[in-house]
């Protein structure tokens, strides 16, 4: 799981290729539309997310995950988000530090903030609807253990569970939501 959260094309991608066989991809609206613009399609993204997440975690506890990032460890935050208006409970979980460039202006903190709750449906709506606008990025949400990850963005949802027959199981309940894309992305 290290650096799974960090933001980063090249990242991102090197964490799908590891959890392939894990790892299903589901669009938020019909015909892969990115961002809702009624109160109808917001209805349907967080229908969507919602069904997934109690499939998911339904009756357990789960840990609720936010972030933001800084120049330096305990800064504020490098961009404004409604991050501790929506996600006001949580305490910063890790701080992934990146410093591999000798220039400390280039230095991000990645930090992440978590609560644990019990899942309940809608319990989330505030932070899934920020991110279906992108104003608020890499939230997940996960089991206690950590082998079912819920990572919802604008456009979607990579949900990655621990073996491919899991991952099997929830894709087919909801063949209609994949995307048409030949890798699944």
């Amino acid at each position: 799981m290290e650096g799974a959260a960090s933001v980063g094309t090249s990242r991102r991608s090197h964490v799908s290729h590891s959890v392939r066989g894990s790892l299903v991809r589901f669009h938020s609206l019909p015909g892969s539309k990115r961002y809702p613009e009624s109160e109808d399609e917001y209805a349907i993204v967080l229908d969507r997310y919602n069904t997934i997440l109690d499939e998911l975690f339904a009756g357990t506890d789960v840990f609720v995950v936010t972030m933001d990032w800084s120049n330096t460890p305990t800064g504020p935050a490098g961009y404004p988000t409604p991050r501790q208006i929506l996600h006001p409970g949580s305490i910063r979980w890790w701080t992934e530090s990146e410093q591999d460039d000798p220039n400390p202006e280039f230095h991000t903190h990645t930090r992440l903030y978590a609560d644990r709750r019990r899942w309940n449906r809608g319990c989330v709506d505030g932070l899934l609807r920020a991110v279906a606008d992108e104003t608020l990025v890499e939230v997940f949400i996960a089991d206690t253990e950590l082998r079912c990850i819920h990572h919802p963005y604008d456009g979607g949802a990579d949900v990655i569970l621990a073996t491919p027959a899991e991952c099997d199981r929830v894709r087919d309940q909801h063949t209609d939501w994949l995307s048409s894309h030949p890798a699944g992305f």
